[in-house]
């Protein structure tokens, strides 16, 4: 015997009963005329996403809105919480070349994407009263929109120079970022340091080789034989420093116009010239032998006086420049040979003599 079922009144008795459960929900495309955004998900968490075009920031279930706190760190919860940019690290801030107007300071920028501005603010009085770095690199007492810069408008890795500054005054640099409305992080923590006074250092020394000596300063030329060029034993050494914001000069003199002798009223005359030349009699004069420096400058020797082999620069009572640095230099180090040339027809005698002045100047 053969029995059938109907299926519609199967699903349809109190037998069979088929329950479905369902939740249903919209999914909105996130689009425009200007753009449409395709295969984004949605999580517990949030975020920030943007381009050159746009940007959407997104969160899903907010904490509570009390401040999380434990030592040195802080947590804030809630909408604004996500968005705002990271707080940067506190700067690199140093004086490398001794500077008494300006210091160097470099900003992390925190992980904040690289359209991400920042902000930075200083103080010469622990924050009693604070200014803020321009965007012409000087301190100033309003933070306009035009001092907001990118991490690479400040320098980048390389930095950037404040400037401006008073002499011998401990600075603290600190930053904030902003990625636009609603996102201004808070100040990073704050570095220091100070700048120097002014100064100009200078010395001499006579001596064979480079070491220091003690005045009063003299040197011999010991005997001249006619038609050759003596170089005196001796050397004339200069110290020189300062961190003048141009660098600075040496300059050179003499009382006479070369080798004087009071016996013989004879002056062997200083020039600039070859002394090895046959065509030069007598001649009396100095050369540089050697410049270095420990940084900065460079110290560079001046004409007449860079020449080579025997060829002198001359020494009168005019002031010549002997030695310059365009920029701060520390423990400069130059020396000179002084050299003299006389002919048969010179007069011998024991008293010649010439008396230099060197000085010192710089640029600040």
């Amino acid at each position: 015997m053969r029995s059938s079922i109907n299926m519609w009144q199967l699903f349809r008795s109190n037998k069979w009963r088929q329950q479905v459960c369902s939740a249903s929900f919209v999914l909105l495309a996130m689009n425009s005329a200007n753009f449409q955004m395709q295969g984004y998900g949605v999580s517990s968490g949030a975020g920030t996403g943007n381009s050159n075009a746009y940007s959407s920031h997104t969160t899903v279930g907010e904490t509570s809105g009390a401040n999380m706190n434990a030592a040195g760190k802080q947590t804030n919860p809630g909408y604004i919480a996500t968005i705002q940019a990271n707080v940067p690290a506190a700067p690199t801030v140093t004086n490398p070349a001794e500077y008494y107007n300006k210091l160097k300071v470099v900003i992390d920028a925190g992980g904040n994407p690289t359209d991400a501005l920042f902000a930075i603010a200083a103080s010469d009085d622990a924050w009693s009263t604070t200014k803020y770095v321009q965007n012409d690199l000087t301190l100033g007492a309003v933070l306009g929109a035009e001092d907001w810069r990118t991490a690479a408008d400040w320098g980048g890795v390389s930095g950037f120079e404040a400037i401006g500054l008073t002499a011998a005054t401990t600075y603290s640099f600190k930053v904030k970022a902003t990625r636009g409305d609603f996102t201004e992080s808070g100040w990073s923590a704050a570095a220091g340091v100070a700048t120097v006074n002014p100064y100009l250092t200078f010395d001499l020394d006579v001596s064979a080789t480079d070491a220091e000596t003690a005045a009063p300063y003299t040197l011999s030329m010991g005997d001249l034989a006619a038609g050759s060029v003596t170089t005196a034993t001796d050397l004339v050494w200069i110290d020189f420093g300062t961190n003048g914001l141009f660098g600075g000069d040496v300059f050179i003199s003499a009382t006479t116009a070369g080798l004087s002798s009071a016996s013989t009223s004879t002056t062997i005359t200083s020039a600039t010239a070859d002394l090895a030349s046959g065509a030069v009699a007598t001649g009396f004069g100095l050369r540089s032998n050697s410049v270095s420096q420990a940084s900065g400058g460079p110290l560079a020797a001046a004409s007449p006086y860079n020449g080579a082999a025997d060829n002198v620069g001359v020494v009168n009572t005019t002031w010549r420049r002997a030695y310059n640095s365009a920029t701060p230099i520390t423990d400069g180090r130059a020396s000179m040979f002084v050299k003299a040339k006389i002919s048969a027809m010179t007069p011998a005698a024991t008293d010649y003599v010439a008396t230099f002045t060197l000085i010192a100047s710089a640029t600040f």
